[in-house]
């Protein structure tokens, strides 16, 4: 075993909730921090779904890591990739470099999970960086778009049809969120299409939505999502997507935008520590989150497993941010002669989905909300643990702008694309009002001389 330098050097893979929270904790510890990412922002995924449903622009919920760790003198970050790791000999290898360490804190999140079939990664975006919330943003847009140039019949249709797959808080807010911005926002600003009869489907495996509330809780997401024209489908499996649409056993379905909930598992990283995987590929973890054989390199958030009496801790960003804060007090302790805590507990503050405007549900305990009391729960948890004070006050205003006026600011369609729908004969038609009721009348042209 490497004995600790006279500073230990703390290394920490991953900026996100349990990596952050772990270098802001060890601020006046007796320790060097080097905090490793392959991006140089800590983003809040809770808020994910408000990018890719164009209510927040990603600045507003994205904070440098320089930034959040400006002020504080033993931190150091490097924007690398890591590409191995050797616990024996306590070493990071960086692409174009490594690191050595004297404690180890691999914080390197989830990544989509799709149960073998890697290929509908292409037909079925995930939500798991900005990258993916940017693609979700353009394709929902351009589905849009694409319907109003299309002639009315089955291909209008496929492109008014969104299937979101996966029933829990991912899906479930991802579908309210098309709902709401096909009912509300975009309501008045087509003039061939009604966003309003926008079909979207909620599809779920397991028997009921959001199986880690109660029954009570999901049956009232249930019926707050059909208040707002959601289809919700529970108890079918998928069994193909493509570029067309996806397979429900039997069925078809048609559509054009197709969107990922149902799974994550831990980064690929993992498997280069050498230790136990569960089979999501997290890391099998001691009780004081300390790796089996390796009291000095620690895993916690998405990436590690962690049996909290008969069940796994969720990965979920409270249970990140606790487990950052103890593993930082035991280096703490330990690193200033003290007495190493044996155990993390979990102290779990509840859950909630938010589904729409002013609908949401949220427990803890026996305390159960809905509609807009959980609402206003979800909209003061998450602004309250936003990095950054610019970030809060952006993000009130601009949800405070959006409720009462229904806008979207950030509804911008960018990068390269063809804005036009299937070039099948037929699916492109011009303007014309008498077969569009919804186009305003057109302008008498004026007569030729010949004519006149």
């Amino acid at each position: 075993m490497r004995q600790p330098s006279k500073i230990p050097h703390v290394v920490i893979i991953g900026g996100g909730f349990g990596g952050l929270a772990a270098a802001k904790a060890l601020a006046n510890a007796p320790v060097r921090i080097t905090l490793v990412d392959r991006r140089n922002h800590h983003l809040f995924q809770p808020l994910l779904y408000q990018v890719a449903m164009a209510g927040l622009s990603p600045a507003e919920i994205a904070s440098p890591i320089r930034s959040v760790l400006r002020g504080q003198a033993n931190a150091t970050v490097l924007l690398a990739e890591v590409t191995g790791i050797d616990l024996a000999n306590h070493r990071v290898a960086l692409a174009g470099g490594e690191l050595t360490f004297d404690y180890l804190v691999f914080a390197a999140g989830a990544q989509n999970h799709y149960f073998g079939h890697d290929s509908w990664s292409e037909h079925a975006p995930g939500l798991k960086s900005l990258d993916d919330a940017l693609e979700i943003r353009k394709r929902v847009l351009l589905a849009f778009e694409r319907a109003e140039r299309a002639a009315a019949g089955p291909e209008r249709d496929r492109l008014l049809t969104f299937a979101v797959i996966g029933g829990g808080p991912t899906g479930v807010e991802l579908a309210g969120a098309v709902a709401e911005l096909a009912r509300t926002v975009l309501a008045t600003e087509f003039r061939r299409i009604d966003t309003v009869k926008t079909r979207v489907l909620l599809i779920e495996m397991a028997p009921r939505i959001l199986t880690a509330f109660s029954e009570e809780t999901s049956r009232a997401a249930v019926a707050q999502l059909e208040g707002i024209g959601v289809e919700v489908r529970t108890g079918v499996s998928v069994s193909n997507i493509d570029a067309m649409g996806l397979d429900l056993g039997c069925e078809r379905v048609e559509a054009a935008t197709v969107l990922w909930g149902a799974g994550v598992a831990a980064s690929p990283l993992a498997a280069a520590l050498g230790t136990e995987l569960d089979r999501s590929g997290r890391v099998r973890v001691r009780p004081d989150c300390s790796l089996p054989g390796h009291p000095w390199a620690f895993a916690i958030g998405d990436v590690a497993a962690f049996i909290d009496g008969d069940r796994t801790l969720p990965g979920v960003s409270p249970v990140a941010l606790q487990q950052g804060r103890f593993v930082a007090d035991l280096i703490y302790r330990e690193s200033s002669g003290g007495r190493r805590p044996s155990r993390f507990r979990y102290v779990d503050k509840g859950a909630m989905a938010t589904i729409g405007r002013s609908k949401a549900v949220a427990e803890r305990g026996r305390v159960r909300l809905r509609g807009f009391a959980a609402w206003l729960a979800w909209l003061f948890v998450h602004v309250w643990f936003l990095v950054g004070f610019r970030n809060r006050i952006s993000v009130m205003l601009n949800w405070a702008w959006s409720y009462i006026t229904y806008a979207r600011g950030a509804r911008l369609i960018t990068g390269t694309f063809d804005p036009r729908p299937s070039l099948a004969p037929g699916n492109i038609s011009d303007p014309d009002p008498d077969d569009d009721p919804l186009l305003p009348p057109s302008k008498p042209q004026r007569a030729s001389a010949a004519e006149a």
